[in-house]
């Protein structure tokens, strides 16, 4: 979203930065409650919070997985995890909960063989993604979920591999969308039009720019907004991974999902695709 409104991609919307959070639905819980105008987070979660009633949409994607960018599970070389069912009882460390990682674990243990039974044996684990690595390291759990950045920094340290990905499972796809309050496009259609195009532009500026170039961009972003960050770690930005152009959303961006939430019990009722996201404010549909 920084990167949209550096290149001037949001035209007059201007954003304000109010704090971090560490998750996903902790993102966009706050955008249901108005405590932030937008926000992003992994499609399943997204569906469950529009199945409970939260009154908002997703209106273009924000992330996802292709060959260069992916989340992989990580365990330490020597380990004797090599198969699913090596990971009974085994603490799998990953940002949060009812997400994106715990559905690839799940989808992982799935196609492995094992029941839903067999899969509760398995011990998801809330690990904050700065502490990941060293928590393997010191063997606090037994597997590590990395992506972006902190893998690319832990696998040049070496002694980990990967066991599995996402991307070994589904290919690429786009995994994550932001999300606005339905009351906030209604009210304001404008600004929704140019908060979707912003964000598409600045999707495809990164595609088809430079790699060089889009890190030289994100290290100005960086030292112009003041936040006291290294920005050494943006050395290994590979992409947004978002498979639809312009960050136009898929059926099957929701709908893969679905099965993994009802078998959870998380899902108690069906959601169509269009109650969960809208490509009308999109200029990369067709017939734009």
């Amino acid at each position: 979203m920084e990167l949209a409104a550096d290149l001037g991609y949001l035209g007059p919307i201007t954003l304000k930065w109010i704090g971090n959070t560490i998750s996903g639905p902790q993102d966009i819980q706050s955008t249901a409650t108005g405590d932030v105008d937008f926000g992003q987070a992994f499609n399943g979660a997204i569906i469950k919070l529009i199945a409970a009633g939260s009154p908002i949409k997703s209106v273009v994607g924000s992330y996802g997985i292709d060959k260069d960018i992916f989340g992989g599970f990580y365990v330490l070389d020597g380990s004797p995890i090599t198969s699913p069912r090596d990971l009974f009882g085994k603490k799998i460390g990953m940002n949060t909960l009812g997400a994106h990682y715990e559905a690839i674990l799940d989808e992982y243990l799935k196609q492995g063989g094992l029941s839903q039974d067999e899969i509760k044996k398995v011990i998801p684990t809330v690990v904050p993604p700065v502490n990941t690595e060293q928590s393997l390291r010191e063997k606090q759990i037994d597997v590590a979920v990395l992506s972006g950045i902190l893998r690319d920094k832990a696998l040049t340290r070496g002694g980990i591999h990967q066991i599995f990905s996402d991307y070994d499972l589904f290919g690429p796809f786009t995994a994550g969308s932001y999300v606005l309050r339905e009351d906030f496009i209604k009210k304001n259609p404008t600004t929704t039009r140019q908060f979707v195009e912003g964000v598409g532009k600045a999707i495809e500026w990164s595609r088809t720019t430079p790699r060089d170039q889009v890190i030289a961009r994100f290290k100005d972003i960086i030292a112009k907004r003041d936040r006291k960050e290294d920005a050494t770690a943006i050395q290994y930005f590979k992409g947004y991974g978002v498979a639809g152009k312009g960050g136009l959303i898929e059926d099957a961006d929701f709908t893969r999902w679905t099965d993994w939430l009802k078998a959870n019990g998380q899902l108690k009722k069906d959601v169509a695709p269009a109650e969960l996201f809208t490509n009308a404010f999109n200029p990369f549909r067709a017939g734009s």
